[in-house]
């Protein structure tokens, strides 16, 4: 490996300039950081060329480290330990499977909002969170215990991606092999929102967790060399205009010109005005908008944050190595060379919020109402059971400032905190039908927002600090009050949540919500005093004051000076080093909890169970077979997410998981969420399409998890068809659209389909994550060629598909058998990106594959 020694330093950095020549001058940053990566992991360094080329061929990268959540954290790990098991039992050593590199696992997706407008509300959730839970956390806790490189944050301490910024983050650190060479920082995580890093100039992106387990396994993973998006940022955003008025914008205009795959990296004359933590709620959302990364080069602002965070010989390291790499923005550079421009004009842009279900559906603000009601909606309204007021159509019902992406910004919160002071000095009252909760992405925010009082005026409007956690943003809302449930439920009230989080996807966040709206955290609080979105919040009254006058939202929006001088004086450097110093010791719940050692117990458990698809790996490779006579499970449309194929939200007692988990003696109070239990298969494959929204165009007139049996034709639900076929051993196929499995990065929307006996994808596009989380479960990802789709070839699910692969897995032809006896064929592109995928999938999936290897390493 070339490297150069750093000077003024005992420190070397790989000499990736060297190797490329002054031609890596043309670079983007991001492409920089890929080429040093490429260096340092192949022979020669000879991968950093194929940067420079940019022809699109797969070069090694390799994570300094890993960061995993518990809801995708605990299937990885559940693969991990039970592979452990099957190895011991083939004669293999255990403790080979083992991690490689440093893992940081934050336990943050597990907390529902059951208690809130409480000053106990937090504790209560904590106590319940443990008590719901107990069995998942032991389970981390003995992960913990037989594997050295893993640290698990407990319970409470925050959201992973927010602790990542404020944290673990380094943005330059010495190298896990080598103490004396520095490195730039680099993090795989599997939560999509992982490239919410990139704000602090590390590379970074999300990845599935079977992916994930590849990295620990002490593989590299393959990047195809995507096409760089250059985002030139110019002028300044006005003063009553927030990080995530900003971020909405440009999903729109992303999802627009279509950056799936590629890096989007932030450059121009108004690059330096962004903080970092407005470069970090953009950044959060790349996977709205479709892309790996967004990418924001290290310069002045990366260093004073660090600084500002508690980590200031992180900032002078970082500082020293960028500026001796060239890693270092100068201001303007004409030599970088971006495959697209797309321009911002920070001046231009007003404020907006996003739904009724997609993040890049941005709507300006004053459009809201008009935009954001249903055809022929009026104020319909209904009694509350045993109440003295009413619910009704287009009403607040859920108004929670919540999630990584808003909170981890100090102008968005306190913006937020000075709209609620000055709405209870003005006599203002939240109405009874909205549900509020505060979750902050890091105990940080509560301790500047009580030290500057603010939190008292967030507590008079029912703002209790209520989780550390996910909570709402990830579909763990928690239930509404029971009168309110009723109300809704017995008259078809189609009410909204408000939330301040990155995602809005139908059913996600909570069942009984018709529409979801992202909005900034002052925004959430102005929508949930007016309760409603069927008046402009713009130029109608919030509500009116002790003295009868009206109050519009511009009396209420705080000076930007205020904001200002309260973020300097409050957010220090000593409020994030005395917290991430006390984060092991939060919750006294997990530091009680003891685990045993040795070998890992399978216990019965509705959490924790043995994977069918470790369990069934076959020691030897089998020849990869075509696929005949498969039925449709389902046929899908557009933009189908993974919360569509794997939901994440709440449990209901009618639902086929609640059926099982209440003929198991799980009452339905304890049946925790979807996203909790998916370390349990049988949860898991009953989770399958099992979202509350699905529209199957198998089953047209029915909303919800339903599907046709064939070839019998009868519709019953999507779980059931699946117990037929896997009755009569009937493998499946999946039919959709574009933009098939965008969302979260979740591995189950591939093992749930994999349980089902799905074999196969046929899509017209997928999202990047979930196709490869198919190739890695061993499920085939195929698009139709241009101009072919499913109406094109007037599908309706009564046929049958063979699917024959071509002899170097580089295509297919699908041969679509009809009910008349009738058959045509097309071709196919079957979806693997290199020869690395190609030879995965021939194993069969990536578990498979580590697996043989392990038992080779043991002969």
């Amino acid at each position: 490996m070339r490297t150069h020694p750093i000077a003024n330093s005992s420190f070397l950095a790989v000499d990736y300039r060297g190797i490329l020549g002054d031609r890596y001058r043309s670079l983007p940053y991001s492409l920089r950081l890929l080429a040093e990566n490429a260096a340092r992991h192949s022979p020669d360094g000879a991968a950093a060329l194929d940067v420079l080329a940019r022809n699109g061929e797969a070069v090694p990268f390799r994570p300094a480290r890993l960061l995993l959540h518990d809801m995708l954290g605990i299937p990885a790990l559940i693969d991990i330990m039970a592979m452990r098991n099957l190895l011991e039992e083939q004669g293999g050593d255990p403790l080979s499977v083992d991690m490689s590199l440093p893992v940081d696992l934050v336990i943050d997706h597990s907390m529902s909002i059951n208690h809130w407008a409480d000053r106990f509300a937090l504790q209560k959730n904590m106590d319940r969170e443990f008590e719901v839970n107990r069995e998942r956390f032991a389970f981390l806790k003995a992960c913990e215990t037989r594997f050295p490189r893993l640290r698990v944050m407990p319970p409470g301490g925050g959201i992973c991606h927010q602790v990542n910024l404020e944290y673990l983050g380094q943005t330059v650190l010495p190298s896990n092999e080598d103490p004396g060479l520095l490195i730039p920082d680099s993090c795989l995580g599997t939560d999509s929102h992982t490239p919410m890093i990139n704000a602090l100039g590390i590379m970074g992106w999300g990845v599935g967790g079977l992916e994930a387990e590849a990295v620990l396994f002490g593989e590299t993973t393959p990047v195809n060399i995507p096409r760089v998006i250059g985002l030139e940022i110019s002028g300044a955003p006005s003063d009553d205009i927030m990080a995530t008025d900003i971020a909405l914008m440009i999903a729109e205009k992303l999802r627009a010109l279509g950056v799936v795959d590629t890096f989007v990296e932030l450059f121009g004359s108004g690059y330096g005005s962004l903080s970092v933590a407005d470069r970090a709620t953009i950044a959060n959302m790349a996977p709205e908008y479709g892309s790996t990364m967004v990418f924001c080069p290290v310069d002045e602002r990366t260093t004073a944050y660090l600084r500002d965070t508690g980590r200031g010989e992180a900032a002078a390291t970082t500082e020293m190595y960028c500026k001796a790499q060239d890693l270092w923005v100068k201001g303007a550079d004409p030599a970088i060379a971006y495959d697209e421009v797309v321009h911002l004009d920070l001046s231009a842009i007003g404020r907006s919020v996003s739904g009724p279900s997609r993040p890049e559906q941005r709507i300006d603000l004053a459009n809201a109402s008009d935009r954001l009601k249903l055809e022929g909606e009026t104020a319909r309204r209904v009694s509350v059971p045993d109440a003295d007021h009413d619910i009704g159509d287009g009403d607040v019902i859920i108004a929670a400032i919540t999630s990584c992406t808003n909170t981890a910004n100090p102008r968005n919160m306190v913006t937020a905190a000075l709209m609620a002071r000055n709405a209870v000095a003005r006599g203002l009252k939240v109405p009874p039908h909205v549900k509020t909760s505060l979750a902050p992405g890091s105990r940080v925010v509560a301790g500047y927002l009580e030290k500057s009082g603010l939190q008292t005026s967030l507590d008079a409007l029912g703002f209790e600090v209520a989780a550390f956690s996910c909570s709402t943003c990830n579909g763990m809302s928690g239930p509404l009050d029971p009168a309110h449930e009723t109300a809704i439920k017995e008259n078809d009230i189609k009410g909204i949540a408000v939330l301040s989080g990155n995602r809005n996807f139908a059913g996600r966040i909570h069942p009984l919500a018709s529409r979801n709206m992202i909005a900034s955290p002052p925004l959430v609080v102005a929508y949930a005093l007016m309760g409603t979105i069927l008046k402009d919040i713009t130029s109608e009254p919030l509500g009116t004051d002790q003295d009868g006058n009206p109050v519009m939202l511009s009396d209420l929006w705080p000076k930007a000076d205020e904001v200002t001088e309260i973020v300097e004086t409050f957010v220090t450097p000593e409020e994030f080093s005395t917290n991430y110093a006390a984060i092991s010791d939060v919750n006294t719940h997990w530091n009680a909890l003891e685990v045993g050692q040795g070998t890992y117990e399978w216990v019965p458990s509705s959490y924790i169970s043995f994977p069918p698809f470790v369990r069934e790996i076959d020691s030897k490779t089998p020849p990869l077979s075509n696929l005949k006579g498969l039925r449709p499970l389902v046929l899908l449309g557009d933009s189908v997410t993974t919360d569509h194929i794997s939901p994440s939200g709440i449990i209901t007692p009618e639902s086929e998981a609640g059926q099982f988990l209440q003929e198991l003696g799980v009452p339905p109070r304890d049946f925790n969420s979807f996203g909790t239990r998916r370390g349990c298969s049988d949860v898991v494959v009953r989770s399958t399409y099992a979202n509350y929204r699905l529209r199957n165009e198998m089953t047209p007139d029915k909303e919800g998890s339903w599907t046709r049996v064939e070839p019998e034709g009868h519709v019953t639900s999507i779980y059931k068809a699946i117990e037929t076929y896997l009755e009569r051993g009937q493998k499946l196929v999946v039919i959709g659209g574009k933009e098939y499995g965008c969302g979260s990065s979740r591995d189950t929307a591939a093992k749930a389909p994999w349980l089902a006996g799905v074999r196969a994808v046929i899509v017209e596009s997928f999202e990047r994550i979930h196709r490869s989380n198919l190739v890695n479960m061993g499920i085939a990802p195929l698009c139709f060629p241009k101009g072919v789709t499913r109406h094109t070839l007037g599908l309706d699910g009564s046929e049958t598909f063979d699917i024959d692969f071509d002899a170097d897995l580089t295509g297919a032809m699908l041969t679509v058998h009809r009910k008349d006896g009738s058959y045509d064929m097309t071709p196919l592109d079957l979806r693997l990106y290199n020869d690395s995928e190609r030879a995965t999938f021939a194993e069969g999936g990536l578990l498979p594959r580590a697996f043989r290897n392990f038992l080779k390493g043991a002969a």
